[in-house]
C-alpha cells in the first residue's frame, strides 16, 4: 500500500471524514526517502492535519502526552511493550501541545508485534518501556482542530 493511501485512510478515518474528503492534494513518499527515514527514525511529512513518522525504537522511551495528536500506529518489524493511562511523572512541556515524562504510574500495558495497529488519543499518556529492535512503526498522527480541543 502506498504511503498516500494509508496516510488518507487513516485521516478519513480518524475524523469520521469520508476518503475524497480527507483533504489536500495526494503526497508520493519515494521508497528510498521512506528507507532513509525509517533507518534514522525521522517524519515523513508534518502538515497543521497530520503527520507521518518513520519511527524506530532500539530502547524504551520517555512517556509522551500529545495534547492536539492522536497516534496511529502500525507495526512494520520487531516488538514493545506500550504502556497507556494512568499519571506521567515528572511531566514536563518540552514543546506546544507537547510533554515529556521520565515515567507512567498506572496505566494499562500492551504487547505489539508486527502487523498489529494501535490508537492512542491525544491526551493520554503512553510510553514504550520494553523494546525489541529493531522497533519500526509508523505512526500517523491526527491533529484534533482548534473546536475541537476548546471543548
Amino acid at each position: 500500500m502506498k504511503t498516500t493511501t494509508l496516510t488518507g485512510i487513516a485521516l478519513a478515518l480518524a475524523t469520521g471524514l469520508p476518503l475524497s474528503a480527507a483533504g489536500g492534494p495526494a503526497t508520493h513518499i519515494a521508497a528510498d526517502r521512506t528507507a532513509a527515514a525509517f533507518a534514522k527514525g525521522q517524519p515523513l511529512i508534518e502538515t497543521d492535519r497530520y503527520k507521518v513518522h518513520a519511527s524506530r525504537r532500539e530502547a524504551p522511551g520517555q512517556a509522551e502526552i500529545h495534547d492536539a495528536d492522536t497516534d496511529i500506529i502500525y507495526v512494520l518489524d520487531g516488538a514493545a511493550t506500550i504502556v497507556t493511562g494512568g499519571q506521567a511523572l515528572d511531566a514536563r512541556v518540552t514543546a506546544p501541545g507537547e510533554r515529556r515524562g521520565a515515567s507512567i504510574d498506572g496505566g494499562a500495558t500492551e504487547r505489539l508485534a508486527k502487523g498489529d495497529v494501535f490508537i492512542v488519543p491525544n491526551g493520554v499518556p503512553h510510553q514504550f518501556t520494553e523494546v525489541q529492535g529493531p522497533f519500526l512503526y509508523y505512526v500517523v498522527k491526527v491533529t484534533a482542530n482548534t473546536a475541537e480541543r476548546e471543548r
